[in-house]
């Protein structure tokens, strides 16, 4: 049986994952040593996945290793070897705010965690598919030099721009910006992922990604903005939007998408491949949009207040371009639409006996 090595398993995009790559027929083998609850506090911790997926699926192992562990991976790798066919790499420290006062270990995790499972790979499973969880924050604050305009609820772009239409592509120069540390670490991993497969000759991709989010999210102050800010509004507790006056412009995509286009490249792989992924124009809204959409959905008013300071390397606007994994995938598309994202998450936080310990459904 093929074996799908996951990190940052217990994650929302590793635990959707594992659930996943099961349900292809595929052994998973989870890694995950629960550093989410050390970044964000109980609010962040995501113990509680590791033991639904250690109960509810039949043939998954855990390991509670380190990725910077360069003995503990690869006596992982070692043990199965050519049965690995597929790695997704989805664990890092996320977090602008806690890169910027970790940034030795923000970098030891993003970076060198990624380049101790890549030589795994090279030296245990040359033939395996490897892909890696990146983010739209390696582009820096380019972005923001974009021509935008201030509307009422949000910030465009202008008409003529040829980014309009379908959003930022991947042609956007990744060089000479403010990335924000923990940008630039995972900047580092993206370029080392591309390398190994054009220099190594291996599968690689590396995948972009704007706002990923569902119900497996441990939302946190720190990170995951939508699963937080609707835990905010269920529960009272406030909320505060750092800079832009509350209209940044997120793109919006759930996990199960993500991991959907994981499978599509994996039964079609090529060498150092990237892509932007996100919701795209479909699914985007601004942080003004989300309050007054979950506050409409939900029936729950959110007490929320605006910080006129921007988080460093933050983005304005950001909408992503699917339309080079589109092109080469033309089998995938999105399945979830922004309403049905937000109504999935509020149901899954209602139905959460406590939303701040964090129990969530598959």
């Amino acid at each position: 049986m093929s074996v799908a090595v996951i990190t940052g398993s217990s994650g929302l995009v590793g635990s959707k994952a594992a659930r996943f790559m099961q349900s292809k027929g595929m052994s998973v083998v989870g890694i995950d040593n629960h550093l989410r609850e050390q970044f964000f506090g109980s609010d962040g911790s995501t113990r509680r996945i590791t033991e639904r997926l250690l109960h509810d699926l039949t043939d998954y192992r855990h390991y509670e290793i380190d990725v910077c562990d360069r003995d503990g991976i690869e006596g992982v790798f070692a043990h199965y070897g050519k049965a690995i066919t597929m790695v997704i790499h989805a664990a890092a420290q996320p977090s602008h705010d806690w890169a910027s006062q970790n940034p030795l270990t923000d970098f030891s995790i993003n970076a060198t965690g990624t380049l101790v499972l890549l030589e795994a790979v090279r030296r245990y499973c040359p033939g395996a598919v490897f892909i890696f969880t990146s983010t739209n924050k390696v582009y820096g604050d380019a972005p923001n030099r974009l021509p935008l305009i201030e509307m009422e609820t949000r910030w465009e772009i202008s008409p003529e721009h040829p980014y309009a239409t379908h959003g930022i592509d991947e042609g956007l120069s990744i060089d000479q910006s403010m990335h924000s540390v923990f940008g630039a670490s995972k900047l580092s991993a993206d370029i080392m992922t591309q390398e190994y497969g054009r220099y190594f000759d291996i599968k690689t991709a590396v995948f972009r990604c704007g706002c990923i989010t569902g119900p497996a999210q441990a939302g946190a102050e720190l990170h995951g903005f939508l699963s937080y800010l609707i835990k905010c509004a269920l529960t009272g507790r406030p909320y505060i939007i750092n800079g832009y006056s509350g209209k940044q412009v997120r793109d919006i995509m759930h996990a199960f998408d993500l991991v959907h286009a994981f499978w599509h490249f994996y039964q079609s792989p090529q060498t150092g491949a990237v892509y932007n992924l996100g919701g795209s124009r479909k699914n985007n809204c601004s942080v003004l949009e989300a309050i007054r959409d979950v506050e409409a959905l939900s029936g729950h008013k959110l007490q929320w207040s605006l910080s006129e300071q921007a988080r460093i390397g933050d983005h304005i606007w950001w909408i992503s371009d699917l339309r080079k994994f589109q092109q080469d995938y033309p089998g995938w598309s999105l399945q979830y639409d922004l309403k049905t994202t937000m109504t999935e998450l509020i149901e899954s936080i209602i139905n959460s006996a406590d939303p701040f310990a964090f129990d969530s459904p598959p």
